[in-house]
């Protein structure tokens, strides 16, 4: 499928309240030469976020085998910078990206969440990135 691609974004000393997404990038599993790239989510505050950070490659009814041939939209460059608040779950940073098209670029500058009364967690499958300054919970990218 011919598809334009989505860069340069910009999301800017913004709140979330109770959603169940904070700072998203999702893809829908289907064959595409589409691509996200370049987004910066900076500043932001969540509160009693189900998903406070998240890049979801695997989204939609997907396509068959589409995952396994390596089609699906390429996410690339994603950074956060100054993300904290709660948490409504255990897992507060989740990067489920695609194992043929993994995403990689993506940095972590200063994020502090919180779940209850104890540490959240970060799940990182086929994600690649570098995390620096206050990492809460503790970034899983892969360098």
């Amino acid at each position: 499928m011919q598809e334009v691609g989505v860069q340069n974004v910009t999301v800017k000393t913004s709140s979330f309240t109770g959603t169940e997404n904070g700072v998203r990038v999702k893809t829908w599993t289907r064959p595409s030469n589409g691509f996200v790239r370049n987004v910066l989510f900076q500043h932001v505050v969540v509160n009693n976020i189900e998903n406070p950070i998240i890049i979801d490659q695997n989204y939609g009814p997907g396509c068959g085998n589409c995952l396994e041939q390596g089609l699906d939209i390429k996410v690339s460059d994603i950074t956060y910078e100054d993300v904290h608040g709660t948490s409504a779950i255990e897992v507060a940073v989740k990067f489920d990206c695609s194992k043929t098209n993994p995403s990689n670029g993506i940095k972590l500058f200063d994020v502090k969440l919180s779940y209850k009364d104890h540490l959240p967690k970060a799940t990182c499958v086929n994600a690649g990135g570098m995390a620096s300054g206050l990492q809460q919970p503790t970034s899983c990218l892969q360098v």
